[in-house]
């Protein structure tokens, strides 16, 4: 999709570990922009009595999305706890024709996908502003085991890990500057942020290590 005219919109990648706030940050960015919007994922699972088809999730059957899968109607797509989920191509194809900028919120795997399908896209990588500070979201939930919370810990600073593949990383240690610094990177104007810059690889290594290091 490449960026053959100044109508179309850009499209963005926002990924991030659980806990450094990326859904809090991408909600507050689409109120703040209306002409942004946001990619509606299809999915295998069964729709909850609170979401609505169409604005929540596209929902269909497995044959459907497996049909869809066959036909490379997906941009990326994965199968999570026994059901698929996938980002539909012409769903984003349609709103960057529009003229509207979109926003992906998907994990770096399913990135990793957009890159090869999507060149032209941009992504960004959401980092806490440490380790502990991490550990200590991931506890405010409330609802899960010290168990379960130190398995998502460990998936976390996994995760992590993959922020060198992405072209821009935030550090989430102020909200507003955070968001002022991710609604410039989707605007096309901020570059501040590039993972090329020597000063922004120092600062994730730096994170990246504490967490290697430290205990939670």
């Amino acid at each position: 999709m490449p960026p053959d005219s100044k109508l179309r919109g850009r499209l963005v990648v926002v990924s991030a570990p659980s806990g450094a706030g990326k859904t809090t940050l991408v909600r507050a960015l689409l109120q703040r922009d209306p002409q942004l919007r946001f990619s509606i994922s299809y999915t295998t699972r069964p729709k909850r009595s609170s979401e609505t088809d169409g604005v929540d999730y596209f929902f269909v059957s497995e044959q459907q999305f497996l049909e869809m899968v066959r036909r490379d109607a997906f941009l990326e797509h994965a199968k999570v706890f026994d059901h698929w989920y996938g980002t539909g191509l012409q769903h984003v194809e349609s709103l960057l024709a529009e003229g509207h900028s979109v926003l992906l919120e998907i994990d770096w795997q399913g990135a990793r996908q957009v890159r090869t399908g999507a060149p032209h896209s941009d992504s960004v990588f959401i980092l806490p502003p440490s380790v502990t500070e991490l550990a200590r979201r991931l506890r405010g939930r409330a609802t899960d085991s010290e168990a379960t919370i130190q398995r998502r810990l460990a998936d976390a600073l996994a995760d992590m890990t993959h922020w060198s593949e992405f072209d821009h990383v935030v550090v989430n240690d102020d909200f507003q500057l955070a968001l002022k610094g991710l609604a410039g990177i989707v605007a096309g104007r901020e570059h501040r942020y590039r993972t090329d810059l020597p000063q922004v690889r120092a600062r994730a290594e730096e994170l990246l290590a504490a967490g290697v290091t430290g205990t939670c």
